[in-house]
């Protein structure tokens, strides 16, 4: 009896603890680095740390500014929303970026993610801007 009480235990944690991605409440959800509620769909990001614990943002730049400032902390996934699939979560590490001025975004960094790079060279060709990989605009935005 003992023996199944504690693997039922050990299994509890170790479904706790999934490192994925999780759903964001739209509208009801505060973002964890400067609190306004998440509503937009194009520009939400989040991120995940290695126990599974998850950070939802308002804003692209909510997210890296948020992981600046809690290096201690390690994030298994950076996640963005894409701007041509609202809601839909990407890697932002193989994201590409658009910063125009002709796309508000919540915060005023007019910063939008793409799932490619061809799709930000569209959104810039109809927006005008600059695009970016995760390096540039992590070193642009910090």
């Amino acid at each position: 009896m003992k023996t199944s009480i504690f693997s039922v235990i050990i299994g509890l944690i170790f479904i706790s603890c999934e490192v994925n991605p999780q759903p964001i409440d739209y509208g009801n959800e505060a973002c964890e680095y400067c609190k306004m509620t998440i509503v937009d769909k194009q520009h939400a990001s989040q991120l995940v740390n290695t126990n599974g614990k998850v950070y939802n943002f308002d804003a692209i730049e909510c997210m890296i500014n948020y992981s600046e400032d809690n290096k201690g902390t390690v994030y298994q996934l950076y996640l963005i929303n894409d701007f041509q699939k609202p809601g839909t979560l990407i890697d932002a590490k193989t994201a590409s970026f658009l910063i125009s001025p002709e796309v508000s975004s919540p915060m005023g960094a007019s910063l939008s993610g793409f799932a490619s790079k061809e799709a930000a060279k569209k959104a810039k060709n109809q927006y005008s801007g600059e695009v970016y990989n995760w390096t540039s605009i992590t070193n642009k935005i910090r």
